[in-house]
């Protein structure tokens, strides 16, 4: 069974910084795409980025101006890093993994139990 086990949530005040950090045991975190998906009070879990095991990103077009999702494969870590935060982006962030597991197309996914952050105004 894949764990996967986010940390660096936290609370920060408007405009500071925050990087979230999601890893593994084994290398599943280096063989697969991770993305990070987040709560935010009131609505549903929205993807916020992925990056692919070629380290490409991508971002939900209302944060790519802030995030920033990068892969240490030495580390086997998978970071997010969140700068210029906004009260708005307070919330639970989960790390998330999806891989295919066999010729007919059959996925499993996994989530990590999810960091707090929380952004005061």
């Amino acid at each position: 069974q894949v764990q996967l086990v986010e940390s660096g949530g936290g609370l920060v005040q408007a405009g500071g910084s925050l990087r979230l950090s999601c890893q593994a045991s084994g290398r599943i975190i280096n063989n697969n795409a991770i993305d990070w998906y987040r709560q935010t009070p009131g609505k549903q879990r929205e993807w916020v980025a992925t990056i692919t095991t070629g380290a490409s990103a991508r971002y939900a077009d209302s944060l790519k101006d802030r995030f920033t999702i990068s892969r240490d494969f030495a580390k086997s870590t998978v970071y997010l890093q969140m700068n210029g935060l906004k009260p708005e982006d307070t919330g639970v962030y989960y790390c998330h993994l999806e891989r295919v597991v066999n010729v007919e197309g059959a996925k499993v996914t996994f989530w990590g139990q999810g960091t707090q952050v929380t952004v005061s105004s």
